[in-house]
């Protein structure tokens, strides 16, 4: 019982800086914040940010080490003669559906910050790298075989999460409306009602980003 309490309030004070230096962040440009301002103003110590975050970076992209797990772990978790690729697919709807906020920018301030930051541009891409290298890992372990056809395949399958992140953004930092999202770009069909937004906002509410995504990826990942 004490250990739980003990972790829930490392989790507690873990969100407490992470918000408070996204906060910064947002206000002033992630490069114009240090560490010790952070520390500062979330009252702790600067050991104790570097404690829960060893990377500046870590306080902006936090879920780092669930996504670059992510697509090991759902290629390990599939269901007995279930393929890689319908795995995958299946672990994007579930999580897309859940509003997994890892799968793309959750805010406009958001990408706009990472996109302003050549650091955290590097970071994304860094984690980006380290998630296919997971995959080609676990393909590898499972097989038994670590060869450039398995990586090759880790490659492909880690690039439509790649893509559609980048895409999100995009269309979050983009002059599109509501009822202007390029849908035949990415998948066939009628568009969404436009009941289903707000009419004539100028950035399309996460939940469009987050249905055009899935639409994105349903041609590329239809097994």
């Amino acid at each position: 019982m004490a250990t739980g309490l003990r972790e829930r309030r490392k989790q507690e004070a873990r969100q407490a800086i992470s918000g408070t230096a996204m906060a910064m962040f947002a206000a002033q440009g992630f490069d114009e914040v240090t560490i010790s301002q952070v520390a500062d103003a979330a009252g702790v110590s600067k050991m104790t940010v570097t404690n829960y975050f060893p990377r500046k970076e870590d306080l902006v992209f936090d879920r780092a080490e669930v996504t670059i797990r992510s697509l090991a772990d759902a290629a390990a978790a599939r269901a007995p003669g279930e393929s890689l690729l319908a795995a995958i697919r299946r672990d994007y709807a579930e999580r897309i559906a859940a509003g997994d906020v890892t799968l793309g920018p959750p805010t406009a301030t958001f990408a706009r910050m990472v996109q302003d930051s050549h650091v955290l541009t590097s970071r994304g891409r860094e984690i980006a790298g380290l998630r296919e290298q997971a995959l080609g890992d676990a393909i590898a372990a499972e097989t038994g075989v670590d060869n450039p056809q398995q990586r090759i395949v880790a490659a492909q399958l880690a690039s439509v999460h790649r893509v559609l992140f980048a895409e999100g953004a995009r269309r979050t930092l983009g002059p599109l409306t509501c009822s202007s999202h390029p849908w035949a770009a990415t998948a066939s069909g009628p568009e969404p009602s436009r009941s289903r937004t707000q009419p004539g906002c100028q950035r399309p509410p996460r939940t469009c980003v987050m249905q055009a995504m899935n639409r994105a990826a349903a041609p590329m990942c239809r097994s």
